[in-house]
């Protein structure tokens, strides 16, 4: 957790980039990322040093080479250790005209943040800004893993609040809840096809470091956590940057995050390679069909993105892997022939386990679009059963476009620190969600349709022409006329007549 001096600290740095001329969002943390890489850059060259000098040997890896670059400045003035006690505009100088060269020039190391940083560009105007952003962050405690990602999750959640920029974020409470629910393991492999910041990757990554410390401590584990399990694509280089910096931060030593249109360029490399998709891809839109990537064409025709991306997580998942998506109500229930089709590949040909309907207000303020979470598993032979449904009425934050929590921080969430009561409960049904889930396959199938969660058979959705829609099948009656007695009722309709006669009277009054 984010102290609260922390907390003020960005505050005041995302203030002075906006006073100081910087008013994109997305600007202010890349050039925060680019910081942030210097300083990593810095530590891994003096943890060489220290092993130099302890084993009495040459440095066998410099990040900064010896002597001097193209410019004439030394090298070791760029370290960040160095710089930050530079005047400011001496540091401004040697940040904008040697620091960022040198970065453009990295990539030896083959990591995927070198490679985003090739053509990284400094945008800090004045001396006065940089010399506050540096301070800041050098003040920040780096070697702790845990402060420096919610430290960058943080200044990442101000993107939510710029308008369109938002579309890059899922509320990291419904990111927990998808995770929770498919539980990955030390062996998975994970792709999210749409990355934006890497977020689901994220949490992915602190889920098996809670649920399984022994990807840390085992050697085998240890590698595939740090090189194989984790993969986004996204076609933006600022995602691409801001979700490596991201993963860095919470400890992912080498990710693979890289450059793809995920919809447009055909999937022979990665068809069947991943056991997990966690994604909530962009959608409501269309594609020129000449666009489409002939692989995803081949399973459903259409143009539309919301379900050529369901089309792609069939494609890129093993027999036997297991997703948890986000889709726009629309393709529960639309009425188009891909739509009934990729519904049906997913009841019949696959093994489609359950469906969460989510409140309209989970995007706001950026979007109002009502959405679902999709949890299917692909096995190529079928497997569909009886499939759960929930209804999500609340996720612990107002449903406007404030979003504001209502509830105490340890009480949010899919696994809150402290205890909901009732009425607790009734503002996030997240924990109940979760733990309905872990039930599918016992005392959830039966529950009646009238409950919050249920159970509908495989032949049930096939006769409703595979809608999945939850309204198709929820049955909906007033508890508050069903737990009455019968005079009750009576003496209530009997007032109402009485009423209605009154109103005539005076009407024919009033007409008289």
């Amino acid at each position: 957790m984010l102290t609260g001096d922390i907390r003020n600290q960005v505050d005041a740095i995302w203030n002075a980039f906006w006073t100081g001329g910087i008013s994109n969002p997305l600007e202010v943390i890349e050039q925060i990322t680019y910081l942030l890489f210097i300083r990593r850059l810095d530590e891994l060259h003096t943890l060489e040093e220290r092993k130099s000098a302890r084993l009495n040997r040459p440095m066998e890896k410099r990040v900064f080479p010896e002597g001097k670059d193209s410019r004439g400045r030394a090298y070791d003035d760029l370290r960040w250790s160095r710089f930050k006690h530079m005047a400011p505009a001496e540091m401004h100088s040697v940040v904008a005209e040697h620091v960022f060269p040198f970065l453009r020039t990295l990539g030896g190391d083959g990591s995927t943040y070198s490679h985003h940083m090739k053509d990284a560009r400094f945008t800090i105007p004045t001396a006065g800004l940089l010399a506050k952003v540096v301070d800041m962050i050098d003040h920040v405690p780096m070697e702790d893993r845990d402060t420096k990602g919610d430290l960058y999750e943080y200044m990442l959640g101000k993107i939510a609040t710029a308008g369109q920029n938002g579309q890059f974020r899922t509320p990291r409470h419904i990111i927990e809840l998808m995770v929770e629910m498919t539980a990955p393991g030390p062996k998975d492999v994970i792709v999210d096809p749409a990355c934006g910041t890497a977020g689901f990757l994220v949490v992915a990554s602190e889920y098996l470091r809670l649920h399984h410390p022994q990807v840390m401590r085992d050697d085998a584990l240890r590698e595939h956590f740090n090189h194989h399990m984790f993969h986004g694509f996204d076609f933006d280089s600022t995602m691409l940057r801001i979700g490596s910096m991201n993963m860095a931060l919470h400890g992912v030593e080498n990710p693979d995050i890289r450059y793809r249109d995920s919809l447009a360029q055909d999937h022979a490399e990665d068809a069947g390679r991943y056991t997990l998709v966690l994604a909530n891809p962009p959608f409501a839109g269309a594609l020129d069909a000449e666009s489409v990537a002939k692989d995803l064409a081949a399973v459903v025709k259409t143009r539309k993105t919301e379900l050529l991306f369901l089309a792609l997580f069939l494609r890129l998942l093993r027999p036997g892997g297991r997703a948890a998506v986000i889709v726009p109500d629309g393709v529960l229930f639309g009425s188009s022939k891909a739509h009934k089709e990729l519904r049906r590949i997913l009841v019949e040909e696959q093994k489609l386990d359950g469906i969460v309907s989510l409140p309209s207000g989970v995007f706001r303020p950026y979007a109002g679009v009502s959405c679902a979470i999709l949890l299917f598993t692909r096995t190529d032979s079928g497997g569909t059963g009886d499939v759960w449904f929930y209804d999500m009425q609340a996720d612990g934050w107002s449903l406007d476009d404030k979003r504001q929590p209502l509830l105490p921080e340890e009480k949010l969430g899919p696994v809150p620190r402290a205890s909901l009561d009732q009425a607790e409960q009734a503002r996030n049904n997240l924990p109940d969600a979760l733990a309905r889930w872990q039930a599918r396959n016992g005392a959830e199938r039966e529950r009646p349709r009238t409950a919050q969660s249920f159970c509908v058979s495989k032949a049930e959705i096939a006769a409703a022409g595979w809608d999945l829609s939850i309204n198709r099948y929820k049955e909906v009656v007033r508890e508050e006329v069903a737990h009455r007695a019968p005079k009750e009722i009576l003496a209530d309709l009997m007032r109402l007549e009485d009423e209605i006669r009154d109103g005539m009277k005076a009407l024919e009054g009033m007409l008289a």
